[in-house]
């Protein structure tokens, strides 16, 4: 029997009883800052829809116990997390009294605790199926998608986060396209300046060591002390450089953390092109010279294509620590995620955190996927997944 079990599926069973069983649901609060009242499953639902979401936990919670085929893995998940997403949403009419516009119910503990049992299980899932990369971009279109038709629907607007929205609804995609603009500039920005020097270094020996330490160096001072480090200097430049405060260059806001971000990014870029380049097989260079290929034409037709997937891995970290840092920016004036995520904490508004957060995560978890599929497509192709 022992031989039968799953060992990861263990784990996400006892994760999907404790959230099924254990922790709540749903918060109910009177308005939005006061502390809230911990409502079970059965409480937060209608009776029918309660008895029934719990059954389909616990129901997907044996299935996983035990070793059954990858695609059902993944087809329970799939159904588990779509329940879970639209049953949330009935929770908020539910609770709510008729007619009160002040009370707000938000996804508790148990909510937040399941979710994450069958992401990680579908996750699971789709790593054992290893489906090309293409196809990995798809399935996160379709989720996307679905996340986007429910809250497209109506079902979600009784939630305390969609509530948060509603009143802000102009300023989150201001906030948002700020926050992208961030991370993808800098980004952009490391990659027009990393990738020769990174080239440079590997050319040239003796520049890699100072180059690369003084990078880690810059790598280890705090982002917010490297926020602040900027604003005397950057506030410099604004004074006594014609133009500079035309175009937004100044102590606070956008600029500093611009340019905090574009620092962080060099190491991952810089350090990711030597080793790529380093690892480029000598064969491969010394037949390109045998064939008369100039040291310029062996760079971009050898030796970057196929440095090219270390190279993306290093972007693809510098896409997802960038989408991460850039929510500090707004300690600074910089805008982005990070003024609803501290606005939320100045009011103690958890839920106004979340319309911070959550959006973070997603934009990271996007970027990543779609960066480790950009590497994959790379990569040789003896490599590259195949569906079991």
């Amino acid at each position: 029997m022992t031989r039968r079990l799953d060992k990861l599926g263990v784990i996400i069973a006892l994760l999907i009883a404790y959230g099924a069983l254990v922790a709540p649901f749903a918060t109910f609060r009177a308005n939005r800052i006061v502390p809230g009242q911990a409502k079970s499953m059965l409480e937060a639902l209608p009776n029918g829809a309660g008895m029934a979401l719990l059954a389909l936990m616990l129901v997907a919670g044996i299935v996983v116990l035990v070793k059954i085929p990858t695609w059902l893995r993944l087809l329970t998940a799939v159904v588990a997390l779509v329940a879970l997403t639209l049953f949330i949403g009935m929770a908020a009419p539910h609770l709510t009294p008729p007619g009160n516009t002040y009370a707000r119910v938000s996804p508790a503990s148990g909510f937040w605790i399941l979710l994450f049992a069958y992401a990680l299980l579908a996750a699971d899932a789709i790593t054992r199926l290893r489906p090309r990369p293409i196809l990995r971009v798809v399935l996160l279109a379709l989720a996307l998608s679905g996340a986007a038709a429910i809250l497209m629907s109506g079902l979600w607007d009784g939630l305390s986060i969609l509530k948060e929205y509603a009143g802000r609804a102009d300023v989150f995609w201001t906030e948002a396209a700020r926050h992208v603009t961030l991370a993808l500039g800098s980004l952009l920005a490391s990659v027009i300046v990393g990738l020769p020097v990174g080239i440079l270094c590997h050319r040239v020996t003796p520049l890699r060591d100072g180059v690369l330490n003084t990078l880690n160096l810059v790598q280890t001072i705090p982002s917010i002390a490297l926020f602040g480090i900027l604003i005397a200097p950057l506030s410099w430049v604004a004074l006594h450089v014609p133009g500079a405060a035309a175009i937004g260059i100044r102590g606070i806001g956008a600029a500093p953390a611009f340019v905090a971000l574009f620092l962080y990014s060099l190491l991952p870029v810089v350090a990711n092109t030597v080793v790529g380049l380093a690892g480029v097989p000598r064969e491969a260079n010394e037949a390109a010279r045998g064939i008369g290929m100039t040291d310029g034409q062996r760079l971009l037709r050898i030796e970057l294509p196929l440095a090219l997937p270390v190279i993306l891995t290093g972007i693809r970290i510098v896409l997802v620590q960038n989408i991460g840092l850039a929510t500090i920016a707004a300690l600074i004036g910089g805008g982005g995620f990070g003024v609803f995520v501290f606005q939320g904490i100045g009011q103690t508004a958890m839920d106004l955190v979340l319309l911070g957060a959550v959006p973070t995560v997603v934009l990271a978890f996007a970027a990543a996927i779609i960066l480790d599929a950009a590497i994959d497509m790379t990569a040789p192709s003896q490599s590259r997944g195949r569906i079991a």
